[in-house]
C-alpha cells in the first residue's frame, strides 16, 4: 500500500471504448469511471486486463526507486510472464485491481489491487501512483472504488504493510472512520481497517474522501 494522499477527485462513470467481446470473464464495466482530479487533470480508472501486461512490465521496470520501495518495501521484483500473468489475470471477486490511465497518451499512471489476505472477508490492499500524479486524490479515488468492490463482494477488512515514514498513508489510516490498528516494527507498519457496509464510490458532484465509509 502506498501513496494514500490528497483529495478533491471527481468521477463520472464512462462506458469502456471499444471493449466487448474481448473483455475477460467476470469483468465488471461498472467500474470504468473518468475521475477529474484535483488541478483539472482527467485519468481514466478502469478494472485490470491481461492484455495490460506489457504496460505494466514497463511500468515496474521504469518506475523510480522511491516508488519501486514504497509499493514493494524492497528491491525490483523481477518481470517474469508468470509474474505478470498473476497481476493482471485476476477473478474481480477475490482479488480485483483497478488501473488510472492518462487518456491522452493510454499511459498507466496508478494502480490499486486487493488480494485475499488468509481470513474470511479479510484482503490485502496495495496502490501504486506513479510521483507526477501523487498528492490530486488519484489514490484516494483508486482506494474509495476498491473498497466499494470489496464490500460488494463480502470484504469487511483491509490490512496492508507500508513504509512507516510514508506520512499520507498514515494520516489516511487515522482518519478512517471505523478503528484502525497499526503495528511498526523496524520501520515497517502493518495496519487493519474496517470497511463499512455501503462503501461506494462518490457520484459526479461528491466530492472524493478516504474509502467510502471506511478506511482513509
Amino acid at each position: 500500500m502506498t501513496d494514500l494522499g490528497g483529495r478533491g477527485a471527481r468521477p463520472r462513470a464512462v462506458r469502456p471504448a471499444g471493449q466487448t467481446a474481448d473483455l475477460p470473464p467476470g469483468y465488471p464495466p461498472e467500474y470504468v469511471r473518468l475521475v477529474t482530479l484535483r488541478g483539472g487533470r482527467s485519468v481514466l480508472i478502469r478494472p485490470i486486463q491481461p492484455g495490460d501486461a506489457p504496460a505494466l512490465a514497463e511500468a515496474i521496470e521504469s518506475a523510480d526507486a522511491d516508488t519501486i520501495g514504497r509499493r514493494f518495501l524492497g528491491g525490483r521484483p523481477q518481470v517474469t510472464p508468470g509474474l505478470l500473468d498473476y497481476l493482471t489475470t485476476v477473478d474481480y471477486t477475490s482479488r480485483f485491481v483497478l488501473v488510472a490511465v492518462e487518456p491522452a497518451s493510454q499511459r498507466g499512471v496508478a494502480i490499486a489491487r486487493y488480494e485475499p489476505a488468509g481470513q474470511d472477508g479479510t484482503a490485502e490492499v496495495a496502490i501504486a501512483v506513479t510521483p507526477g500524479w501523487r498528492d490530486a486524490g488519484l489514490a484516494t479515488e483508486l482506494l474509495r472504488m476498491l473498497a466499494r468492490a470489496a464490500t460488494e463482494r463480502g470484504i469487511h477488512t483491509f490490512t496492508g504493510t507500508y513504509l512507516a515514514g510514508n506520512r499520507p498513508v498514515t494520516a489516511l489510516i487515522n482518519e478512517a472512520d471505523g478503528p484502525a490498528s497499526q503495528v511498526t516494527s523496524r520501520g515497517i507498519a502493518e495496519f487493519s481497517v474496517p470497511l463499512a457496509p455501503g462503501s461506494r464510490a462518490p457520484g459526479p458532484d461528491h466530492q472524493a474522501s478516504p474509502a467510502g465509509s471506511g478506511p482513509g
